[in-house]
């Protein structure tokens, strides 16, 4: 059993989806490992992972349209204001949504679906880079 651990960088420009499946796709290429399972993690309590639809943006634009019913930025609801009137909401998307996502790899690729890619889900208005962790475990 090999195993390989990196830290990427996602940036996000504001709120919203990133998609960042190429920068995962050349670890897992790079980690040269046939068979075995990709952990991803987002080390933030702001901004969270998800596997989505990646060809048509409207997808996109829905999911975060129906987040910010959820969880409106509203400082009339919410003790928590450190940060800014965002940072309560972006906190509350984080628990609805994850941090950690599980891939698995055959044949030394992800097994994503055709439409599926890989996204950051930016919870916060101006946010800083993000640091995710890629730990590649298998044969």
């Amino acid at each position: 059993m090999r195993q390989t651990i990196q830290h990427i960088t996602v940036e996000a420009p504001a709120r919203g989806l990133v998609e960042f499946t190429s920068q995962v796709r050349g670890f897992v290429n790079d980690g040269r490992i046939q068979t075995g399972l990709l952990t991803i993690f987002c080390r933030h309590t702001s901004a969270s992972l998800l596997i989505q639809e990646n060809a048509d943006a409207s997808v996109r634009r829905d999911i975060e349209r129906y987040f910010a019913t959820l969880a409106p930025e509203d400082a009339s609801r919410y003790e928590h204001d450190a940060e800014g009137p965002d940072d309560m909401p972006a906190h509350l998307r984080t628990t609805l949504t994850q941090v950690q996502l599980c891939v698995p790899v055959e044949r030394g690729r992800m097994v994503l679906g055709t439409w599926q890619g890989l996204y950051l889900f930016e919870h916060r208005r101006e946010a800083p880079p993000r640091d995710i962790v890629l730990h590649l475990i298998g044969e």
